[in-house]
């Protein structure tokens, strides 16, 4: 029997991109659909809060998410360019914001094809792990290549339908709300929401119990 679960996640977030491989990695391993669920993030949804945050926010999240990566052995760097436009002295963050609107609207559009988990793992590749200009050039179309979509197509998608995906984008925000958290990356399995990088194998241990087994020729 195949489960299935969906992973919200957002491209600016450094521990959804250090989930989403491994929750990749799962879902090829064992017969689970996870769909991917684009939400834009805190910077979008609450620009002040970076500037509400205590002193040692910053340092400490820095120092963890280093950490995670070296862990779990992840090729992991900051992004250049952020994905958000923000002033690095005061925090404050711009009204325009190309970068994140444009990944994230390409998400749900693979998403839509049912290819979002793997774009975002082979995005946020690209992203969190240190290539330079990841928003220029072919970049982003090479990810959707990767992830077996034609880039072109994708692309004109977005271009086109900007305001469709962002519809879609927010109502997975008001869904992850619904299901009992607001931030990522979260998976929502049968309506209980697992919190967190640090929170993968207990979402697979639940899913053991429901009947999870690894998919047909994999051990």
């Amino acid at each position: 029997m195949t489960l299935s679960a969906d992973l919200y996640f957002s491209f600016r977030s450094p521990y959804s991109f250090l989930s989403v491989g491994r929750y990749r990695a799962l879902a090829e391993e064992y017969d689970v659909d996870i769909a991917l669920r684009l939400v834009y993030p805190l910077a979008i949804r609450q620009p002040d809060f970076f500037e509400r945050n205590h002193p040692n926010w910053m340092a400490y999240t820095i120092r963890d998410m280093m950490r995670v990566a070296q862990y779990h052995s992840i090729a992991f760097g900051p992004p250049r360019p952020d994905p958000i436009v923000q002033d690095p002295n005061t925090r404050a963050i711009s009204a325009e914001q190309p970068y994140i609107r444009r990944v994230t609207r390409m998400g749900q559009a693979a998403a839509r094809h049912g290819k979002g988990l793997v774009f975002a793992h082979e995005a946020g590749k690209l992203i969190w792990g240190g290539q330079e200009n990841w928003h220029e050039g072919d970049h982003l179309a090479d990810a959707l290549s990767a992830a077996g979509l034609d880039a072109a197509e994708v692309v004109a998608e977005v271009e086109a339908q900007g305001e469709e995906l962002d519809a879609e984008i927010a109502a997975n925000q008001d869904a992850l709300e619904a299901a009992g958290h607001w931030g990522v990356p979260t998976l929502v399995f049968e309506g209980e929401p697992f919190f967190g990088q640090d929170r993968i194998e207990m979402a697979q241990w639940r899913m053991e119990q429901k009947g999870l087994a690894p998919r047909d020729g994999v051990r």
